[in-house]
């Protein structure tokens, strides 16, 4: 919640450094190492790029493998074990030169058939992966084969706007994984890529560590390493920056002025591509009907979240995109369902409910209206806004219970294969793979139910056409119109219940240096040329 190279499930990605209890640690390196203290938030679910979902995975992903390119800290797309390509006059034909001397961290070269692998891997439908549909466009994939040792070709259906976007997954090692089961592996826990740090252990629940890799193609790192703990509760991770025990942690709003006053630390306030939400389960009663989803909408008020929870560090999401992304539309064109207790309860009672005499709940035919909302365990903050959303469903006659959940069941739930998924909502934050709006689709196509990204079971053919149509429409122009139609459609159909955009905050020990610019991509975008200053 970087680049931000992978999608992720929750607020926790190593580049913003939004870190969500105390752990134990392994024993301490000598302090002549120069090892880098981080907070991951929440234990990973896999270390491989094609499989991860959740943004703990994805902050060691992002360190141990590298994409064919990544996004720098302006959000541009820059070459990575691409040296250069070239595109065909039709668009549809991608000629990509790798560099020679990358290896893996076993010492084995890296080539081109690594990366077909990968693409064939992505594209197996027996792969659970929620990154699939970025690789199909319209029903059709694309096709990648090797030309020689350091050269791929990539053949596209149609022409796809956002290609090179997608390209910054990370590429998975033949030699190791040919024949495996992608699911299963071992790799999954003990991974090998070609980034800028080796992996070197993981003790579930409480750390993951790394070394540097001497033999990285950009140079070898300024760090020797990184330790990477595991701390769900940001303000147990916010003692454990002021006692030393961390370089950097997100700061709780809350905490912000006390913070500012320690000499030692410096803040960095930033914009994040991230939004938080209520994901409704619009498969089943009683969010498949859509007035009561609009009147659940109106009975929320959002900018007293925002006051009340971010201490006025953010700012209303209306839709699944981000002011800073040239594809969100202009404010008069959002669908915007903003807090109004009185339309929310005149639309309820639109829908045959009548309030119950004694506990005050609306209720049809006996039956109350009612829903269970699940959360992950870890973090007081989440905890505390689900208890100011359900205070303002109670007064709309609306009962929510709250079900706190530990990550890694909270996760099974979520990616479960069921029809309908085993919950009515969930309250979630949402960190964008890529800044381009191509990135909705595995999101909101109807083709990413249920194995994909699209976990709410949210079907529209109108959607499905303006995504189909906007990934293959090349004029940015033309794509706007297409994707702010796409936001509209989602806006009045209401399968989400967009809460706010956070800003982050982060506190870091003045002795790193070398920090990217603040911004979306977060500070530590060039993790090599970080350092430790003594």
């Amino acid at each position: 919640m970087n680049s931000i190279r992978q999608r992720v499930l929750g607020g926790i990605f190593l580049g913003l450094l939004f870190s969500l209890s105390a752990c134990s640690s392994p024993t301490q390196t000598a302090q002549s190492d120069a090892i880098l203290k981080l907070n991951i938030g929440a234990n990973p679910s896999f270390l491989n790029p094609v499989l991860m979902t959740d943004s703990a995975s994805s902050s060691v992903v992002g360190l141990v493998f590298d994409g064919l390119f990544k996004r720098n800290e302006d959000l541009d797309m820059e070459k990575e074990l691409v040296k250069s390509y070239s595109v065909s006059k039709d668009g549809l034909t991608y000629t990509f030169r790798l560099r020679k001397g990358v290896k893996w961290h076993d010492g084995h070269p890296f080539t081109a058939e690594d990366v077909n692998y990968t693409f064939d891997v992505l594209l197996d439908p027996k792969t659970n992966t929620v990154r699939r549909g970025h690789f199909i466009i319209n029903g059709n994939p694309i096709i990648f084969k090797v030309i020689d040792t350091h050269t791929i070709q990539a053949t596209l259906p149609q022409p796809f706007a956002p290609f090179i976007a997608t390209l910054d997954m990370g590429i998975l090692p033949k030699h190791l994984l040919e024949g495996k089961d992608i699911n299963t592996a071992d790799f999954n826990r003990h991974p090998i890529g070609t980034g800028p740090f080796i992996f070197k252990d993981w003790k579930s629940g409480q750390f993951v560590t790394l070394k540097k890799n001497p033999h990285y193609f950009k140079g070898a790192p300024k760090l020797d390493g990184i330790l990477m703990k595991i701390i769900p509760d940001p303000n147990t991770a916010l003692m454990a920056l002021q006692k030393n025990e961390l370089d950097a942690a997100g700061i709780p709003a809350k905490d912000v002025p006390k913070i500012e006053k320690i000499s030692y630390l410096d803040i960095y306030k930033y914009s994040r591509l991230n939004y938080s939400y209520i994901g409704l389960n619009v498969k089943k009663p009683p969010f498949d009907n859509l007035i009561l989803r609009q009147a659940i909408d109106h009975a929320i008020n959002k900018p007293a979240i925002i006051k009340s929870i971010l201490k006025g560090y953010g700012e209303v999401a209306y839709i699944p995109s981000h002011p800073l992304s040239w594809a969100y539309p202009k404010s008069s064109d959002l669908v915007k369902h903003d807090y109004n207790p009185q339309t929310s309860e005149t639309l309820i009672q639109s829908l045959g409910y009548k309030r119950h005499i004694k506990t005050n709940i609306y209720e049809k035919e006996g039956v109350p209206l009612s829903f269970t909302l699940i959360i992950a365990q870890g973090s007081p903050e989440t905890q505390k806004m689900a208890q100011i959303i359900q205070q303002y469903l109670i007064t709309s006659g609306i009962k929510m219970r709250i079900q706190v959940m530990e990550w890694s069941a909270f996760l099974k739930v979520i990616h479960s294969h069921q029809d309908p998924k085993p919950f009515d909502a969930v309250l979630l934050g949402w960190g964008f793979d890529i800044t381009d709006p191509d990135d909705a689709y595995t999101s909101w196509h109807s083709s990413q139910y249920p194995k994909g990204g699209n976990f709410n079971g949210y079907q529209s053919a109108k959607a499905d056409r303006l995504l189909e149509k906007g990934r293959v429409t090349i004029s940015q122009k033309k794509r706007k119109k297409i994707y702010t139609e796409f936001f509209q459609t989602i806006g009045t159909d209401t399968p989400y219940i967009f809460l706010f955009h956070p800003q982050s905050i982060t506190g870091i020990h003045k002795r790193v240096k070398g920090l990217s610019k603040p911004g979306p991509a977060g500070i530590l975008t060039r993790i090599e040329q970080v350092y430790l200053e003594d």
